[in-house]
């Protein structure tokens, strides 16, 4: 059995066959349990999750209500064997017991978090091939098909985030293994789909001018000006500007291919988007 939350959510059964509960709230509860795999979370931070401020005066009832739907699914549907039952009552709340590989935002974070680590070890294939595995777990916006409170929103952009970590592993591992030129098309639909985030924009004017269009890299940059100006009000940052300052004006002796310094555009310093998940309509 496996749980999807990257998209919409699901429950895998053994035979592929996607079940869901009939009730939103309850896979709203699932989906909140399953964000804390293994954990006791409190009946108080459910009934939270599902209607805020103003739970009705059946709320902890109802909640047992919803438990019971989502164990009798499990059992109905032959999801699990007689002897396993993951949703256990205890004391002030209740828990859903999984395996680490059974939860795909557990297996996401996972492979980001060993992708981070391979890359430090100079280990750039293998940074590259665990961020991607990653990247191929995400089927679109998390939770999509489930109404989301404050926790489980709260989740939403935690997982956005580490999929832009992922993003920039995968780009700065494929840079270390000589394979900017080719990330290109791949940075013009990110700067697209994260139109205010400064470290895509800044790798796309990079790669543009080591791949020699330097007028296209200069036109990278224009766009994030106007974009940053007409959505912020605010400049490039520095680093940005310093670029655009070596695209225009090379300094003696350095051609594109050896354009911009390691450390100008890296990764987790700071340098980053003004706001990190993409603009929605």
């Amino acid at each position: 059995m496996r749980f999807n939350l990257m998209g919409p959510f699901e429950i895998v059964g053994d035979d592929g066959r996607v079940h869901l509960p009939t009730t939103p709230k309850v896979c709203q509860t699932l989906a909140l349990l399953l964000t804390r795999p293994n954990e006791i979370v409190a009946a108080d931070s459910v009934i939270q999750e599902l209607w805020g401020d103003d739970p009705p005066r059946s709320a902890h009832a109802t909640v047992q209500t919803y438990i019971h739907q989502a164990r009798r699914m499990f059992r109905d549907r032959r999801l699990t064997d007689d002897e396993r039952r993951p949703l256990a009552t205890h004391a002030p709340g209740y828990l859903i017991r999984v395996a680490d590989e059974e939860v795909d935002s557990t297996v996401f974070q996972r492979l980001v978090d060993r992708s981070r680590t391979e890359l430090d070890q100079g280990r750039p294939q293998s940074a590259a091939d665990s961020a991607r595995t990653a990247l191929a777990l995400w089927r679109g916006p998390v939770l999509s098909n489930v109404p989301v409170g404050r926790a489980l929103t709260a989740r939403v952009v935690h997982l956005e985030e580490v999929r832009i970590r992922a993003l920039e592993l995968a780009l700065e591992a494929d840079r270390r293994l000589g394979r900017e030129r080719g990330s290109i098309p791949e940075l013009r639909s990110l700067v697209h789909d994260f139109p205010l985030n400064e470290w895509f924009h800044g790798r796309l004017i990079r790669a543009l001018h080591r791949a020699g269009r330097r007028a296209e890299a200069l036109e990278a940059y224009q766009c994030l000006y106007r974009i940053l100006d007409t959505e912020l009000g605010l400049e490039p940052s520095p680093e940005i500007q310093r670029l655009q300052s070596e695209v225009l004006d090379p300094p003696p002796g350095i051609g594109p291919s050896l354009l911009g310094s390691d450390d100008l555009l890296a990764p987790y310093d700071g340098h980053r988007d003004r706001v990190g998940a993409p603009l929605r309509a």
